[in-house]
């Protein structure tokens, strides 16, 4: 398997286990609706790990074209790779998405609300303020990107006092399941912490081209938030972790 198609494969199995607890909170007559956003949270952080661990010995299972940039501007990743990186994400989460649709498709039917299908696939605010909106979404990935330097980067003491690098090797996604899981408990009220462009576009994209029974908009002007504010938060950690010397 190649590493474009590991970020096929890994973001396809992120949107599909991601996307699909939201819908199995959110749609009428599922067996988990109206269990919260402590499920949701959880169900998200649990695709994260599930989708990254399958490819993270491929592709290095970044899944998140935030991830991937942030990466490229703290000189851990090469810029000639970002484009066919990020097109492999945006297929996988076209690919998510269309199965969440499948694996659904009675309940779209019985979901009288336009906005919580919608909500299945995309994030949207939950006070509509563009302006704290993309600082919401900043901040989020921000708090992603830096945190996986610092998971990826963390170090123990041996007997000796010397610092050597944690190997956690394919089970250092689980912290950053945790992570996720935290940024969304903890920072994801306002905006739904998409934190992911492709994780919230490429749904959205699907959400307009499915046949879903009875979908209202895909509110595009709501769509540049979570796609620019995880770049921008994604190259101020990038950044901030070159100007503290890579630690």
């Amino acid at each position: 398997m190649t590493p474009f198609l590991g970020e096929i494969v890994g973001t396809a199995l992120l949107i599909l286990l991601g996307d699909g607890v939201v819908a199995n909170v959110l749609l009428a007559k599922s067996k988990g609706n109206n269990a919260g956003w402590i499920v949701i949270t959880t169900g998200w952080a649990l695709a994260v790990f599930v989708g990254a661990f399958s490819v993270a010995s491929v592709s290095g299972a970044h899944l998140n074209p935030a991830v991937t940039i942030g990466l490229a501007v703290a000189g851990k990743f090469g810029w000639d790779q970002v484009p066919i990186y990020i097109v492999g994400q945006f297929i996988g989460a076209f690919i998510g998405a269309t199965l969440v649709w499948l694996l659904y498709y009675p309940h779209w039917a019985e979901t009288a609300d336009q906005g919580l299908k919608l909500a299945v696939f995309s994030t949207g605010p939950a006070i509509r303020n563009p302006l704290w909106n993309l600082i919401g979404e900043i901040i989020g990935t921000f708090v992603l990107v830096f945190g996986i330097f610092a998971i990826k980067g963390a170090v123990m003491q041996e007997a000796s006092g010397a610092a050597v690098p944690i190997g956690l090797g394919a089970l250092g996604i689980l912290p950053v399941a945790f992570l996720v899981w935290g940024i969304g408990l903890s920072l994801g009220g306002p905006t739904g912490y998409a934190i992911n462009p492709a994780r919230d576009l490429g749904p959205r994209i699907m959400h307009f081209l499915l046949p879903i029974a009875g979908k209202g908009g895909s509110d595009w002007g709501y769509s540049w938030i979570p796609v620019v504010g995880p770049i921008v938060g994604a190259v101020i950690a990038g950044a901030l972790y070159v100007a503290l010397g890579k630690f």
